[in-house]
């Protein structure tokens, strides 16, 4: 053993330890993953301060909306401004909001008398079940057609595929939801009334029969949103196989013997599914947010209805509360999104 061995040892132990692959990836997930949580916290933010000062700008006088026009004296107008805040400048009125909404205080409502955060509890559920119902439809079906319009491209399944799919995406869900009323509800030819005009459930209905009249209700409204949010996942989900087709890997697998079923299945979809899977994310955000005009069209009492009955009054903590959950729901999918995609595809976040 040389004199130089002791020394070396000293040198190697003192030196700092190099950190092994799978440690500099996980530092910079995780360096990735803080700055989406604190660009999405910054657009929290953004989306407090956006709503409190919009829908101020909505004309009418709350206060006087709440007396029902019923005649009230200066003085009951001024308790009642007092009562829930109104006569504060405007500055303090934005602080006051901001301090409680961090807490998860979002007022009172004025036309209910409870709390933002129980009404919002109270019609998330209803609004849950045709999202929900609307969004695993929509997703599956948009996949299933994509896929295979990819994998046949430029043939007439494929044209009529993503022809329905652009025309049915750019009709307003609105319009098609009043279309699907005055055909099915309502009853015009041949075709018999064979569907609820509105509401989610009759009156007088218990156990099995209660979900089965539920359910009745809940075809048009489903119909209307899978009809319009399809298509993007459709398109997305083509264009993505279209870009896995020329990989050589298919080629391998073809040359192995494998049926052209089974290449698709096993090889080119999975990798194609990167892209739709960060849509899924994004969609159901978005799905939750841009039910407001569907659930007002068929009278579903979930969270869009309940908005619209905010902005009749206007009810400025109902609005600003919904408005909020809306746009955080959006965030806060798209942050998810953003979090998944690293951990599917490496590349992502590098």
């Amino acid at each position: 053993m040389t004199a130089e061995a002791p020394l070396t040892a000293a040198v190697e132990a003192a030196a700092p330890a190099v950190p092994g692959p799978r440690a500099r990836t996980t530092t910079r997930y995780l360096r990735y993953g803080a700055g989406k949580v604190a660009g999405a916290a910054v657009s929290l933010f953004a989306v407090l301060v956006t709503g409190f000062f919009l829908f101020r700008l909505i004309p009418g006088d709350p206060v006087k909306t709440m007396t029902g026009g019923r005649p009230v004296s200066a003085e009951q107008l001024d308790a009642y401004r007092r009562e829930f805040g109104l006569d504060l400048p405007l500055w303090q009125q934005f602080t006051e909001y901001c301090g409680k909404a961090l807490t998860g205080d979002l007022g009172t409502s004025y036309q209910f008398h409870t709390p933002v955060v129980d009404k919002v509890s109270e019609a998330l559920p209803n609004t849950l079940i045709l999202t929900g119902t609307a969004f695993v439809l929509y997703t599956l079906l948009g996949i299933v057609l994509g896929t295979r319009s990819a994998w046949r491209h430029g043939g007439l399944g494929d044209r009529l595929n993503t022809g329905l799919a652009l025309t049915l995406y750019s009709v307003p869900s609105f319009w098609l939801g009043l279309l699907l009323i005055i055909v099915f509800s309502v009853g015009i030819g041949p075709v018999p009334g064979l569907f609820p005009t509105g509401g989610m459930e009759s009156a007088g209905e218990e156990g099995f029969a209660h979900v089965l009249d539920v359910a009745h209700h809940l075809v048009l409204p489903v119909v209307t949103l899978v009809a319009v949010e399809y298509g993007q996942t459709l398109l997305v989900a083509r264009s993505a196989l279209l870009d896995e087709m020329g990989g050589d890997y298919l080629t391998t697998a073809r040359a192995k013997g494998l049926r052209d079923d089974q290449v698709r299945r096993r090889h080119a979809v999975p990798n194609a599914l990167l892209p739709t899977v960060t849509l899924v994310f994004v969609n159901l955000g978005r799905t939750v947010a841009g039910v407001i005009l569907v659930e007002t069209v068929f009278s579903w009492p979930g969270l869009g209805g309940l908005f619209y009955q905010g902005l009749s009054v206007p009810d400025l903590p109902l609005v600003q509360g919904l408005f909020l959950f809306f746009a955080g729901t959006v965030i806060v999918m798209n942050t998810l999104a953003d979090l998944v995609y690293p951990l599917l595809d490496p590349r992502v976040g590098r």
